[in-house]
């Protein structure tokens, strides 16, 4: 299995490990190439000495070494480089009090991050880990099957959801391996229903139990979409909801699904217009998003978790535009609400029919 020091070297985002009080303690080739020293001459070193925030709230900020920090296109003073403008983050290392992750990014590549697609860079990065995470999870399907043929009723059912869900993240963990490629994944027919409820029964498998609202529209027609990936998209926003309304006394999850009627997205390649009037709605009633993460918080890296690593929400994007979708995020303060919109297409009835007729082969 690949090694952290291996896997941080791989990536193409500059990183850099500070220790408490800032002291430089690792930094990786990419770090070296945009600071333009080595690692061992930045070690041990004040992160003030390599670089310095012009913006003196920002300097403020990434003293706290709690704190989640995210600034585009700042200006920095690298010495012997003069005034740069990076793209910066910064988070507290889990279970290490006073460690801090920095990440920069120079124009090339911050351009990349921002424009249409901008996640793609970054969530190649599980390319790096696909191997090792298909090994462990071969062993999980053959110890899932093995239990089946011992156990009966619900514990066989149960069983039978590990087995499907191991393929299930072994085809997501195929699809992440063609980004670079920028193949889309297979869209067909989907009954957006039963996605939903696949979604909560994974959620409630893993002790995860949060009590769900469901609103459903019984006479919305199947989406046209890729099952696997849009479980995966439900899977994280049902949890992120969870996890957001934990600390409210009365929590309150609701997935609503409606037609939004005249909702269209200019994305095909073609410059064709394509039509998005299924909404998918997952509301939560905890405190809401900080307003000054809201319009970051489907770019990588940004997250409002201290354990969080911010690309759960940019891989949620990513499938949703692989669908030809969009996603979207607000806040209605007169209910205390936060929403999450998914918006898909309408499965042609051609395919629809065709699909209908192999389920009841």
């Amino acid at each position: 299995m690949a090694d952290a020091a291996r896997q941080l070297a791989s990536l193409p985002l500059a990183v850099v490990l500070l220790a408490p009080g800032q002291r430089i303690a690792a930094a990786n080739p990419a770090a070296e190439q945009l600071l333009g020293q080595s690692a061992r001459r930045l070690l041990e070193r004040d992160l003030g000495e390599v670089i310095r925030f012009e913006e003196p709230r920002l300097a403020e900020r990434m003293a706290e070494s709690e704190a989640q920090i995210s600034a585009r296109a700042t200006p920095v003073l690298v010495p012997g480089q003069g005034t740069r403008r990076l793209d910066i983050t910064a988070a507290p290392v889990i279970d290490q009090p006073g460690w801090q992750v920095l990440t920069l990014q120079d124009g090339a590549g911050a351009e990349a991050l921002r424009g249409e697609g901008s996640e793609d860079t970054v969530l190649r990065a599980p390319e790096i880990l696909a191997h090792e995470i298909k090994n462990p999870l071969a062993g999980i399907r053959g110890a899932a099957q093995l239990l089946g043929r011992k156990v009966k009723g619900s514990d066989h059912a149960l069983t039978g959801l590990i087995a499907d869900e191991v393929d299930r993240i072994a085809k997501l963990i195929d699809q992440m391996q063609t980004l670079s490629r920028r193949t889309p994944p297979q869209v067909e027919p989907c009954n957006l229903h039963e996605a939903v409820r696949r979604a909560r029964a994974v959620i409630e498998a893993g002790g995860k139990a949060p009590v769900v609202i469901e609103e459903f529209d019984p006479s919305l027609p199947p989406v046209l979409a890729n099952a696997d990936a849009l479980v995966q998209v439900l899977i994280n926003l049902i949890a992120n909801a969870a996890e957001a309304c934990s600390t409210v006394s009365a929590p309150r999850i609701a997935v609503r699904t409606r037609f939004a009627s005249g909702l269209q997205l200019h994305r095909t390649p073609e410059g064709a217009p394509v039509r998005l009037p299924i909404e998918l709605r997952v509301s939560d009633n905890g405190p809401g998003v900080d307003p000054a993460m809201a319009d970051h918080l489907f770019e990588p890296f940004v997250t409002t978790k201290k354990s969080g690593q911010g690309l759960g929400l940019a891989l949620v994007r990513r499938m949703v535009r692989d669908m030809n979708g969009r996603i979207s995020h607000d806040r209605e303060e007169a209910t205390g609400l936060t929403h999450f919109r998914v918006h898909l297409q309408v499965a042609p009835k051609a395919l629809a029919h065709h699909k209908t007729k192999e389920d009841v082969a």
